[in-house]
């Protein structure tokens, strides 16, 4: 079954920020992706999202929000959450539950602390509170890469860094394309994004987090590690942890059930 996808953009500040919708349940859910949004926004995309996650559509309206269009060098996590808490103002969104991904956990971190009256429950999936060693490593490698406008080997790293060895071995072949498709005619965007990553750091702040939580991670991740995810659940209160056995940093792809496990917590 297929639920109306909308393609929608809204002005949040000096900027528009792209956003696309689906779904018709009476509940809210609002997915922040990760950092290749920094490369390609949700623009557009409203099917694919209606398709890949309808799982969700019976019982929630979802949102999935990209940052602004235009952002200013220095633009860090805490004001992408403030952001995208007008976001939700804008488009009278007075309560939600929140789904983070990678970057987008590390903006969703901030909504909960900055804005709990607007988070329902939170999920933060592979991400950190703060940067570590593993982190500072891969994303500083993406910075050169898309300082030199390396896009090919930018997509062929991340995609080595994220993906499981059984999942590689098939999809290895096309790795000649990625240079070919989806290219940004400029890696600003990006390299901002990408620096506010390095700059994160919510960890002190977690135990003002109150919603009920469910983090999750994958054993085998080699962008915010699975310590990570450990960390984050050992600051909040009566959070849950889950980890993956066997994947990376792409678990939300990867995992067959990883939108069940999101929709049980959602609706429990």
């Amino acid at each position: 079954m297929f639920y109306h996808a909308h393609n929608g953009s809204i002005r949040v500040g000096n900027s528009e920020m792209d956003y696309i919708s689906f779904g018709n349940g009476n509940k809210n859910l609002i997915m922040l992706p990760g950092l290749g949004d920094g490369l390609s926004t949700v623009k557009g995309k409203a099917f694919i999202f209606s398709v890949l996650y309808r799982v969700y559509a019976k019982e929630f309206t979802v949102h999935v929000f990209s940052r602004k269009n235009h952002l200013q060098k220095g633009y860090s996590t805490r004001e992408m959450a403030k952001d995208q808490a007008e976001a939700m103002a804008v488009l009278g969104i007075s309560k939600a539950d929140i789904l983070g991904i990678s970057q987008g956990g590390m903006i969703a971190q901030y909504l909960a602390i900055d804005y709990p009256d607007l988070v329902n429950k939170l999920i933060l999936a592979v991400t950190s509170s703060k940067p570590n060693e593993k982190m500072e490593k891969a994303v500083g490698g993406w910075i050169e890469m898309a300082a030199r406008g390396n896009y090919k080997d930018l997509m062929i790293d991340t995609a080595e860094k994220s993906y499981s060895e059984r999942y590689l071995k098939k999809y290895r072949r096309l790795y000649p394309l990625l240079g070919k498709i989806g290219k940004p005619k400029s890696f600003e965007r990006f390299l901002i994004q990408a620096a506010s990553c390095l700059r994160h750091n919510a960890h002190d702040e977690l135990n003002k987090i109150i919603c009920p939580v469910l983090i999750i991670g994958g054993d085998c991740d080699k962008i915010t590690e699975a310590a990570s995810a450990m960390a984050i659940a050992d600051k909040i209160n009566g959070s849950e942890l889950f980890i993956y056995k066997g994947l990376g940093h792409a678990v939300y792809e990867e995992a067959k059930d990883f939108n069940e496990r999101v929709l049980d917590f959602l609706m429990g």
